[in-house]
């Protein structure tokens, strides 16, 4: 395991105890679960902007004409 040196502002620091504390965990375990979800977040995109650049226009026009063209749902309308 590795260690590192944040610094952060005084109003944020507290604002992690508090909110670990609430949550029963350490400010380490806070932090770093924090980084682990902002590392999913940003890594989702480039997969997804990855998966996008793949595709093909008229493969999605072929399936999209499979839709039927109906009203919506009551509880779906806009």
């Amino acid at each position: 395991m590795s260690s590192i040196t944040v610094r952060l502002p005084d109003s944020l620091h507290q604002k992690i105890r508090e909110v670990a504390k609430k949550d029963g965990v350490s400010i380490n375990q806070f932090i770093s679960s924090a980084a682990g979800e902002k590392l999913s977040a940003i890594l989702t995109v480039d997969y997804l902007k990855s998966r996008a650049k793949k595709g093909k226009r008229s493969d999605f026009d072929k399936v999209l004409k499979k839709v039927p063209d109906r009203e919506p749902l009551e509880w779906d309308r806009i």
